[in-house]
Formats: C-alpha cells, sequence, structure tokens
C-alpha cells in the first residue's frame, strides 16, 4: 500500500511539474526579417527565461549559422499575465535592446528598444511546440 501511495504523489508530482510549465517556454519561430527566420526554444535559467537559437531559415531552408546556441533573449522575469521583462539581441545588427514579451496563445509579442526608447522594434513569434 505504501509503494502504492508512494507511486501516485510520485506520478501527480511529475503531471503537475508539466502543467505548470510558464507560457513563454517552448520552441518559437520569429518573424521572418529580410527573408530571415529562427526557432528559438525559450526555457528557464539563471532565475528567468533565455531564449536560445536552435535553427536558422534563409528562403524557407535551414542554414548554418554562428548564432545558433546563443542567446535570442535573456534574462526574462515574468511581470504577470502573460508578460516578460528582459534583454533581446537581434545578430543581423549586433545590438542588445531592453526586451519585453508578451504571449497570448500561440503568439509571443517580442520588443525591445535602445538609447533611452529613441530606437524600438517589435516581432510577433509564432509556438511552433
Amino acid at each position: 500500500m505504501k509503494t502504492f501511495l508512494a507511486s501516485v504523489v510520485f506520478g501527480l508530482a511529475l503531471a503537475s511539474t508539466a502543467w505548470a510549465a510558464d507560457p513563454i517556454e517552448g520552441l518559437w519561430k520569429t518573424q521572418p526579417d529580410d527573408g530571415v527566420f529562427y526557432h528559438v526554444k525559450m526555457q528557464p535559467c539563471g532565475g528567468g527565461f533565455c531564449g536560445v537559437f536552435q535553427k536558422k531559415f534563409e528562403g524557407g531552408k535551414e542554414v548554418a549559422s554562428d548564432v545558433i546556441g546563443k542567446n535570442a533573449v535573456f534574462d526574462m522575469k515574468a511581470t504577470g499575465g502573460g508578460s516578460y521583462e528582459g534583454k533581446a539581441w537581434k545578430p543581423s545588427n549586433n545590438k542588445t535592446y531592453k526586451g519585453t514579451g508578451e504571449v497570448s496563445g500561440n503568439k509571443l509579442r517580442i520588443g525591445g528598444c535602445v538609447l533611452g526608447g529613441l530606437i524600438c522594434l517589435k516581432q510577433t513569434w509564432t509556438r511552433v511546440n
């Protein structure tokens, strides 16, 4: 009986852990920029979330890239209601932006600004899985 109860408790713990995954976690497709888009894996890291480049695509075909394995976003912390704040890096211009994110269903709106908000960029990413 004790073994059965331990198994049930362990199974419930595993199920609740999977169910409790944060909405930002998963694989996302970036919005195309001059025909280039990426797959970015959002995952927990350092008390927040990081988005790591997984694949690069040009003209719809996967291509090699030196950014694979690097962070697209980092230090993203949940601020409530599906919103996040942190930093975002854009490889095409090698700039780091003060970033925000907002998850709504299978869409992730990513935005970022530099120079005190003088230059801002926004993209909508789509959940891959």
